[in-house]
């Protein structure tokens, strides 16, 4: 058995939070009736409704993907450009989604799945799960330059919390230099507007790693499921890092 909101969320229509309010609202039926009662546990008998639509239940699947740049992360676009899902074709049964953002013209490790209630653990602003980013950027920083990174940097929706920063290496030639940037926040483009806001623009960027995994053996456009102990992991590492104050992830 398990608790209705977390039941709802798993079906991919709201998040936990959301699925609360709905019961409370009086919004959800179990077997018909009205539940109201947020610590009501229903088994995989029960016929769930929310506002009148009886919800799909599906089996929890997870992937690590490999994104490509120029690749929209979203599940459809108005404008018919290419969405992550479209790599999925073949998961015909289960309505899976991308964990947070990932911008069009960035590569790298994106996870996708339909558990709602994982996503939203792993997206919670008040836990930090970490990720690694590699950028190309125009220029050669200066130390000062990497420290402000480290510090914060004030940016028009506030400031960001410190990242820890490695400069990798540098073309004096071309006037180029590679650096890694670790984050947990998850704000718009925030790593490019980071590092324009210091002066070094982003010519190309790619994340690395989401927590501990990372897209070796995987090719742009490439996925892979990933194992129960890395689920596991990562629902650990998303309750058990809290943090005083962390931007929108």
């Amino acid at each position: 058995m398990e608790r209705l909101q977390k039941v709802i969320a798993q079906s991919g229509i709201t998040s936990r939070r959301k699925a609360e309010e709905l019961i409370t609202e009086g919004k959800v039926k179990v077997n018909g009736t009205v539940v109201r009662e947020l610590g009501t546990k229903v088994t995989g008998r029960d016929r769930i409704e929310v506002n009148g639509v009886q919800i799909e239940r599906e089996h929890p699947v997870y992937f690590l993907m490999y994104k490509p740049s120029g690749v929209i992360t979203a599940v459809s676009d108005d404008k018919g450009r290419k969405v992550v899902t479209d790599y999925f074709q073949e998961i015909v049964e289960e309505r899976i989604f991308p964990v947070g953002r990932l911008d069009y013209d960035t590569s790298g490790a994106l996870i996708m799945t339909n558990d709602g209630t994982f996503a939203n653990e792993l997206m919670h602003p008040k836990y930090k799960v970490d990720k690694t980013y590699i950028a190309k950027i125009k220029g050669i920083p200066e130390r000062e330059a990497m420290k402000k990174l480290e510090r914060g940097i004030m940016l028009e929706d506030g400031k960001t919390a410190p990242a820890r920063v490695k400069f990798l290496s540098g073309d004096k030639k071309k006037q180029t230099a590679i650096i890694e940037l670790t984050i947990h926040e998850g704000r718009n483009r925030q790593v490019r507007r980071m590092l324009e806001a210091i002066g070094h623009p982003v010519l190309k960027l790619k994340r690395e790693r989401y927590a501990f995994l990372d897209v070796k053996g995987l090719n742009p456009g490439e996925f892979r499921e990933l194992t129960p102990h890395e689920v596991k992991q990562l629902r650990n590492q998303a309750v058990t890092q809290p943090s005083k104050k962390r931007g929108h992830n």
